[in-house]
């Protein structure tokens, strides 16, 4: 199944509320089952996050996370330190294409117990939970920030805590601060200088309830929308001005594209500075996911686009360097991908449009791209995909004025 999207009419101003963010949810969902004491409010609705509460609440031998890969690298520290429990931990075919090294030699390194069931440095995996004491331990943290925060969520859990030293380059540090200022919200006393993290023993929750933040990544594909939209304004609800998050980049990045921020209360309202830059070039390793977009809207605009730090992209739920080129080049785009970043030409000729889009069974491929729809007819594979991170993506877009017929 595909949809067609095509404009039906677009509102001048529209509010979207945008709901929890699934890497704050996911985060909490861990240490609510360790630490027990507190209440979740504002949970993403995000099927990964689903995915990763059931196999919380589940008590099987076999769990199987699907497409799920916050859930398959926090769901392995976890099971890891619970003492005489044996769990062979599963997902989808593209799951068990994702490297998972670099977090299972940590934890074995700590004494756990974890075999790899099919190739090594791969799931499936099957892990003989025990008490573990060791009190340091270094980690990989250039290829993905959760094999990071992963044994960050555990930490606190350990008889003395945990010291943690970041080998390599670190990438998606925001990701580990959050990490680490969820950690101090519910009590848990952590210090983060230069590569060395000191994690604390956990004591009782500090707090009765913990409100999780609305998700900037799912901002994103808004921004991209109004960037390329003739709306006046568009208010987005639910975000925090000093969030955790470090998706809320949003607010500089875009002002590249035409777009500015201010805050309205409890609103963040977008509207048109005018100005467009013939040529950006950014640093995303501290924010891949936000990757896809700007490629997207940098392409739309007839943008130069420059971006480097991607080296993670090629272990997301497809290699999506190569699955940005593929789809772009279909729509006439000029774009070289290399191993860790891409390069945009200009665009100089129109979009081509009814180009079927593949998603790759990547939520992140059908979001960037719905937005081109504002400029030509396109058609997105597998739409459904979105559930993974933004279940309502397509009934916000159809409020925006978005037609979205069914094709077979």
């Amino acid at each position: 199944m595909r949809y067609r999207l095509s404009v039906n009419t677009i509102p001048a101003s529209q509010r979207v509320q945008i709901r929890g963010s699934k890497s704050e949810s996911n985060r909490l969902l861990v240490l609510q089952k360790l630490l027990g004491g507190f209440s979740i409010t504002n949970l993403s609705d995000s099927v990964d996050t689903q995915v990763l509460k059931e196999a919380l609440d589940k008590d099987t031998e076999v769990v199987d996370i699907g497409h799920a890969g916050t859930a398959m690298r926090f769901l392995t520290a976890y099971y890891a330190i619970q003492e005489g429990k044996i769990t062979e931990l599963r997902g989808s075919e593209r799951m068990h294409q994702r490297p998972i090294a670099p977090l299972v030699e940590s934890l074995q390194s700590m004494g756990a117990e974890i075999r790899y069931l099919e190739k090594v440095g791969y799931p499936p995996l099957k892990i003989i939970g025990k008490q573990i004491e060791t009190e340091s331990v270094a980690v990989d943290a250039s290829m993905s920030s959760q094999y990071v925060t992963a044994l960050l969520l555990v930490a606190p859990f350990l008889p003395n805590g945990l010291q943690l030293k970041l080998r390599g380059e670190i990438t998606s540090m925001p990701y580990i601060q959050m990490t680490l200022k969820l950690l101090m919200r519910l009590g848990i006393r952590t210090t983060l200088q230069g590569s060395l993290i000191q994690v604390d023993k956990a004591f009782k929750s500090i707090i009765n309830t913990i409100e999780v933040e609305s998700d900037w990544s799912s901002a994103s594909y808004l921004y991209s929308f109004f960037a390329l939209s003739e709306m006046e304004e568009m208010r987005l609800g639910g975000l925090q001005k000093d969030s955790l998050q470090g998706d809320n980049i949003l607010q500089c990045i875009f002002t590249n594209f035409g777009v500015s921020s201010t805050w309205e209360k409890t609103d963040l309202v977008l509207y048109k500075i005018g100005e467009i830059k013939k040529s950006v070039s950014l640093d995303c390793s501290h924010f891949p996911d936000l990757a896809q977009t700007l490629a997207v809207t940098a392409f739309a605009l007839g943008i130069s686009l420059h971006l480097t730090g991607l080296h993670t992209l090629k272990i997301k739920e497809t290699d999506r360097l190569v699955a940005l080129k593929n789809e772009l080049q279909k729509l006439g785009a000029t774009i070289r991908i290399e191993e860790a970043s891409l390069s945009l030409g200009a665009r100089k000729s129109d979009i081509v449009p009814e180009i079927r889009i593949a998603t790759y069974e990547d939520h992140r491929m059908a979001m960037a791209f719905a937005p081109l729809a504002i400029k030509v007819p396109i058609q997105i594979e597998n739409p459904e995909v979105v559930v993974k991170s933004f279940p309502e993506f397509w009934s916000v877009w159809k409020e925006l004025g978005i037609s979205l017929e069914e094709v077979k």
